[in-house]
């Protein structure tokens, strides 16, 4: 897209999306204390997300349900349905592309929106109330909106006001309503970064604004300077339909029920997080070349290993192979509270051009066959017959659902 005059863009981010979901189905949730959240009686049982009556009453995402349940007795605690959510996204994302086909979802329930060629500066307002009012009366979903001339403001003017607000952002507005913010708020700034940049005296988005830029980059490498533009409200990151389409790795997670050293377990749990892997990246008809193990241990440690590979794999049992190899490396025989794996340096496998000598080949060959009749197997009889993997269908978000549903957005 090329333009004449300066870019508008929203950020449309929907308020507590997964409770207000649950609202939408169940109206008699609405004006009661709501939260969506994992497994109760075990200690993985976190709050996913709340309405704002029970963020009023003290309630946090992340929040131990035990501790939610105290702060507000009459909380209401109810088991997430994904496939509830996915459908409201879809039903969402429809609307937005309705009026513009330059969309560009981050994530299950927030997207970016160029409408310059949709509406007029004098008219820009009015759009966003009419969409936004558009969402509420057909989905019944409350949301949020950030205007501004590229995607940083207009996501930083979105959180500004919530529920169903709307909120203009412009680069004259930048040094009063941004840079007194604390650097911590910035979007892109972690609470990493953000004790680093406090190491410095950067303790709000104005010093960030105002930092060296050398001194930036010795301290954050090229972000540090990507940082500081951004503070200055510098963003050429267009609003990209495709983007959708992008990505460049794969991975799973889960916290055990209790902290443990049961190498049975352990190696259980690695082979459904690998077998999760697996089916997503079959979904994307995609192969890896890198594998990474996070090990986070029982006082909140985390460690991470990855291991490069000499050509793509995309099968479980390749994974698992190299999974079980950085394990057996780099286990400190402690007690571990959560395993993560994740394939990384994806390509889709369309793209892929593999290298096969005489002996790989007839390998990959008789493998490729043994492959084909399991996966008949499974198709015949509902799931891999050789490999036994507990099933849940009430367990909690792994950490890709967030990115994950992306896989099914076609428009």
């Amino acid at each position: 897209m090329k333009y004449n005059r300066a870019r508008i863009i929203f950020h449309l981010d929907m308020n507590s999306f997964y409770a207000s979901v649950e609202m939408a189905y169940n109206p008699s949730y609405k004006g009661k204390p709501l939260a969506v959240a994992g497994n109760p009686e075990e200690r993985r049982g976190i709050i996913i997300t709340s309405n704002y009556e029970a963020r009023a009453k003290g309630v946090k995402t992340t929040m131990p349900i035990w501790q939610a349940k105290k702060l507000c007795p009459e909380l209401i605690v109810i088991r997430p349905n994904f496939e509830r959510y996915r459908f409201a996204s879809r039903e969402m994302f429809k609307i937005l592309n309705s009026i513009t086909p330059f969309v560009e979802p981050v994530s299950i329930d927030e997207g970016y929106m160029d409408v310059t060629d949709a509406t007029s500066p004098s008219n820009t307002i009015r759009l966003a109330e009419e969409l936004q009012q558009k969402i509420k009366k057909e989905l019944d979903l409350p949301c949020s909106i950030g205007i501004a001339p590229n995607k940083f403001l207009a996501k930083m003017a979105s959180d500004m006001k919530k529920p169903m607000g709307i909120t203009v952002l412009r680069k004259r507005d930048i040094p009063a309503k941004l840079w007194p913010l604390p650097v911590g708020e910035m979007y892109g700034v972690g609470k990493k970064t953000a004790e680093k940049l406090n190491t410095i005296d950067i303790d709000t988005i104005g010093d960030l604004a105002e930092a060296d830029v050398y001194q930036l980059k010795q301290l954050l490498g090229i972000n540090g300077e990507r940082l500081k533009n951004r503070a200055n409200g510098i963003d050429i990151r267009p609003v990209d339909p495709d983007a959708v389409n992008e990505f460049k790795s794969i991975g799973s997670s889960e916290t055990l029920p209790t902290d443990t050293t049961d190498i049975v377990e352990i190696r259980g749990l690695l082979t459904a997080l690998a077998d999760n892997v697996e089916i997503r990246m079959k979904r994307k008809q995609a192969a890896g070349r890198s594998v990474q193990l996070s090990i986070r241990y029982h006082d909140r440690r985390t460690i991470t290993r990855s291991k490069k590979l000499p050509n793509y794999i995309e099968k479980k049992e390749d994974i698992l192979k190299v999974v079980f190899e950085l394990f057996e490396n780099h286990w400190n025989q402690e007690p571990i509270r959560l395993l993560g794996v994740t394939v990384q340096d994806i390509e889709e496998k369309q793209n892929i051009v593999k290298q096969l000598d005489l002996f790989t080949y007839s390998k990959d060959a008789e493998k490729e066959k043994l492959y084909n009749a399991i996966d008949k197997l499974t198709e015949k009889f509902g799931k891999n017959p050789f490999v036994e993997i507990k099933e849940d269908n009430h367990q909690q978000p792994r950490t890709s659902f967030q990115k994950d549903f992306l896989d099914d957005f076609k428009m």
